[in-house]
């Protein structure tokens, strides 16, 4: 181990523990390090002509620490050099070197967007989980929320991403996209991922959020009358999405009582969207374009993934 220089040494009497410390912890302890750098390392730079490029694993905190707390390339930057704890859980010491600069992390961001990585980052994290006992058992939830895109035109190109559409829901008009997925009932891990713009109605990806061994899918109304999708995707599976009222057929009381039992296992699909939005913040995009976004997505459920069974990996 290193020595501490003073810019690190402790001289402070009264100290607590903060909760960003332990959260930072908790995920170094949790997240499968050797095997996300190997995914990583064949596109990364050697280093033979030119200064020798940071290390793979530092960088992939640093960018784990945008996703966690909803940072930019400046941002993280800043923060690095304010925040003892996020440069401990990087370890950087200010004694020795500097933070890498926000070029550094651009340039990364961007090699693993070029390559896709991010989908490959999610399928780690999955077979991990796996390894660790939390399978995926043979009831699936699927569900999808849309993540709002910046409307106004006041750019450079004086128009709004052309990857992004609008939709409807309920009398209020949403712009961006859509982020799909499809959750274990009993786990509530993320299992399938898929990313759309927001005019893509649910049901157009329900065959790509099921794995095929599901004996059970949930879903709510958007996702009526798709039986044969789900049979043709999942043979054994039972259809237990909700039923839909219609102008001349409204819902007796018993469809209605179905529903909330239905819903009682449905509503935990809201907990990973609870983790992505709100915990991480990602409840708006941060790029141009759906390529990019849809790379964040992946790796946002990945660590979402590990965030909802932290305790159980630590334990």
């Amino acid at each position: 181990m290193k020595q501490q220089t003073l810019a690190t040494a402790e001289f402070e009497r009264y100290r607590k523990t903060t909760r960003r410390e332990t959260f930072l912890s908790d995920m170094n302890e949790v997240l499968p390090w050797a095997g996300l750098i190997s995914l990583v390392e064949p596109y990364y730079p050697k280093g033979e002509n030119g200064r020798p490029p940071v290390g793979i694993e530092r960088m992939l905190r640093i960018y784990f620490l945008q996703h966690w707390f909803n940072l930019s390339d400046p941002a993280v930057e800043e923060m690095l050099y304010d925040s003892k704890s996020m440069r401990a859980f990087v370890g950087i010491d200010l004694g020795r070197e500097p933070v890498p600069d926000e070029t550094t992390v651009c340039k990364f961001r961007h090699l693993l967007e070029k390559h896709k990585l991010g989908k490959k980052l999610f399928e780690e994290v999955g077979r991990y989980l796996h390894a660790k006992g939390l399978k995926v058992a043979s009831g699936t939830i699927v569900d999808a929320t849309i993540i709002s895109a910046p409307s106004s035109t006041k750019n450079k190109n004086g128009e709004r991403d052309p990857e992004m559409q609008q939709t409807k829901k309920g009398n209020q008009w949403h712009f961006g996209m859509k982020a799909h997925i499809g959750v274990d009932s009993k786990s509530k891990l993320i299992h399938s991922v898929v990313a759309t713009s927001a005019n893509v109605h649910d049901s157009q990806v329900l065959g790509d959020l099921l794995h095929g061994q599901e004996k059970r899918v949930w879903g709510d109304s958007a996702y009526t009358g798709q039986a044969d999708v789900i049979l043709s995707v999942a043979p054994k599976a039972r259809d237990l999405t909700n039923r839909k009222g219609f102008r001349n057929r409204a819902l007796t009381e018993e469809d209605r009582a179905r529903n909330r039992r239905k819903s009682q296992v449905r509503a935990r699909v809201e907990h990973p969207f609870l983790v992505i939005k709100r915990i991480f913040g990602f409840a708006k995009v941060c790029y141009r374009g759906m390529d990019k976004n849809a790379n964040r997505l992946f790796v946002a459920c990945a660590l979402a993934n590990l965030f909802m069974v932290r305790r159980q990996l630590m334990s």
